[in-house]
């Protein structure tokens, strides 16, 4: 696991250039550091050694050292991949997985990736084809932005932000779009960012810069449409089989190794794969907050005694938001999602004791096991009433249901339910993920700032992610958004982020692709009977986990943010949210943001999402944007 930066053509200016760019990535490896420097190309990385602690430091070339690459990652096929580059005749020197990646290359090519299975961005230099190729895994798990001077040819790309910007010639042109696509969201959609001329290389896609030209290519889709023909019992059969290999295959590490451990299905069932497969207790690790709404202690506990494992915990307190300084400098760009600060909190927990951690990212995804995809189902059955009872007798009724207070009351959640159940699919998915509809940017920007967006859509990227499968089933239209909007954008660059920077690497066996692929051709039925998600998962460890484990409902990631901002974090409001600096931006009017403010404090309204969205980008226009040399733009540059 590492992090890496690289700079080629025009953008290659020197070597102390790279090397201020490298020092931003000391976090992601603190046992080393790698420089190479060319004619055209300078790659540079940063270390945390997990597979060949002695000999595995990178950059790492072919036999004539034509080849080069720096990768951050895990490729956990390396054993098969070298005994097969071997019997071609490729000779290697280290033990390291890294190394598979140049021969790999100079076997197959560009079309090498396709044959890497695990969570990587690579760059990889062909000193012959005078070719830069670059990487991105399969689900996103490993970012990778990057700059490309249109004028000159020039590329320069990191995985994080904060070291990409470290390059002075990559301009910080902050674009308003995206500011307007984040609200929607809480998160910028790839292959955007925040600034207007950089770019996220999408998951599954590689990038070529050969003599100053580029070229952006998908090497991996995964498809819902075409369902394989086997029974509920062959399917449980193969899904077992895939999920203890995918978790075999990442209990590789030559370091100390555990899980996180939530108390919900996922991270507890890598937990029972784990200790079924590892002759010592599992290490797991567990976070919690004091409120019985927010904290799964107990479920956690439950687990970690059923499996014998070695239990850590730690209970979140309101101080521990003294931390989100630090949080919006590694993110890089706005991030709204609360559950990043537990994600930091359980991370540094982690690193205390071990240095690769296992989790149950991706199980919602899989097998339908949000409620939005319950909803999908009914939402379609809805469709099918008479227009006249949907939209004269139905909806009428909606804005006078009572707004309840508690966070998870069923009142809440069927009042959000039905008022998007009339729009088209699209615009319902959106309503039920986004935080600002279109109506409350409406009331909130400033006649500048909407005049200046250009009528930006931030549907789009929905729109996009659905495309190529326009006659889904409602639940695999939704898990397919999900997996290719809100798993990658969203929950995978919290973990990274959060991980890295405490120097620890997490591992994710459900998302192992042919995982993925292979739940993606199951029939929707296989993973919501009914109101029961997670149909299969829950048919493969129904004598394994806990029953209060498996008949228990679905929590989240979350914090009690909505809480806190009434209390501990109100201050914070004061000095940031509402402050002259804020509302001199001229985004949003300063009527509609207090009262947004107003009606959370007194409990007249849940705005926990809202108000924790222009915080956190408040936050982050003070820490990157406010600066002469920052300005900005209306439109993107898709």
């Amino acid at each position: 696991m590492c992090g890496i930066t690289g700079v080629a053509g025009s953008l290659r200016t020197d070597p102390a250039t790279l090397q201020q760019m490298n020092a931003a990535l000391c976090h992601r490896g603190p046992d080393g550091d790698g420089t190479f420097w060319a004619d055209q190309v300078g790659l540079a990385m940063r270390r945390l050694a997990i597979i060949d602690l002695n000999s595995g430091d990178q950059p790492i070339f072919n036999e004539d050292r034509s080849i080069c690459v720096v990768y951050n990652g895990e490729i956990y096929n390396f054993r098969e991949l070298r005994l097969e580059l071997e019997q071609r005749g490729h000779q290697f020197a280290t033990q390291s997985d890294t190394e598979v990646i140049v021969h790999a290359y100079e076997e197959y090519g560009e079309d090498c990736v396709e044959r890497l299975w695990g969570m990587f961005a690579l760059a990889l230099w062909d000193s012959r084809r005078n070719l830069l190729l670059l990487a991105r895994d399969r689900l996103g798990k490993k970012p990778l932005v990057y700059y490309a001077d249109p004028a000159h040819g020039g590329l320069a790309f990191a995985s994080e932000m904060q070291a990409l910007l470290a390059h002075p010639s990559v301009p910080r042109e902050i674009d308003l779009a995206a500011i307007d696509d984040y609200l929607t969201y809480l998160y910028v959609p790839a292959p955007a960012s925040a600034y207007r001329h950089i770019r996220k290389l999408p998951p599954g896609h590689r990038l070529v810069w050969q003599s100053g030209q580029l070229r952006v290519e998908p090497y991996w889709q995964v498809r819902w449409g075409n369902k394989l023909a086997l029974t509920e019992q062959e399917a449980l059969e193969q899904f077992g089989d895939l999920l203890r290999d995918a978790v075999r295959r990442r209990l590789i590490a030559d370091v100390p190794l555990g899980a996180f451990l939530s108390g919900g299905m996922d991270s507890s069932t890598v937990v029972a794969e784990m200790a079924a497969l590892s002759s010592t207790p599992v290490k797991t690790f567990s976070i919690g907050f004091g409120e019985r709404d927010f904290d799964e202690l107990r479920y956690a506990r439950l687990v970690a005694e059923r499996f014998g494992t070695d239990h850590h915990e730690l209970v979140v307190e309101p101080r521990a938001l003294d931390v989100l300084p630090k949080l919006v400098k590694h993110y890089g760009e706005p991030y709204g999602d609360s559950s990043a600060i537990p994600q930091y909190y359980v991370s540094k927990l982690t690193r205390e004791h071990v240095t690769v951690a296992l989790n149950g990212d991706g199980g919602d995804e899989l097998l339908a096991g949000y409620e939005r995809h319950w909803a999908a189902r009914v939402a379609a059955r809805y469709d099918t009433i008479p227009r006249f009872v949907r939209h004269g007798l139905i909806r009428p009724l909606i804005p006078l249901l009572p707004e309840p207070r508690q966070r998870r009351a069923f009142l809440r959640r069927a009042k959000r339910f039905m008022a998007a159940a009339h729009l088209p699919v699209f615009d319902r998915y959106l309503q039920w993920v986004g935080a600002f509809t279109p109506g409350l940017k409406s009331s909130l920007y400033t006649d500048e700032f909407a005049a200046a967006l250009a009528g930006n859509d931030s549907g789009r990227w929905l729109r996009e992610a659905l495309a190529p499968e326009p006659h889904l089933d409602a639940v695999d239209a939704v898990v397919r958004a999900d997996t290719l909007m809100y798993l990658p954008h969203d929950l995978l660059v919290k973990v990274d982020i959060a991980s890295m920077a405490n120097s620890l690497e997490a591992r994710s066996p459900l998302l192992d692709h042919r995982l993925v692929e292979f739940c993606a051709a199951l029939p929707s039925s296989y993973k919501l009977r009914g109101r029961t998600s997670k149909w299969l998962l829950r048919q493969l460890m129904r004598d394994r986990l806990p029953p209060e484990i498996l008949t228990r409902s679905k929590m989240g990631f979350g914090v009690p943010v909505g809480e806190w901002l009434r209390t501990d974090l109100r201050p914070l409001l004061e000095d940031t949210l509402l402050s002259t600096r804020a509302t001199q931006r001229g985004y949003f009017k300063p009527s509609a943001v207090r009262a947004l403010v107003d009606e959370h404090l007194s409990h007249r309204a849940d705005h926990t999402s809202h108000i924790w969205g222009l915080l956190m980008l408040e936050l982050w226009l003070r820490e990157f944007a406010d600066s002469s040399s920052v300005s900005h733009a209306s439109t993107s540059a898709v």
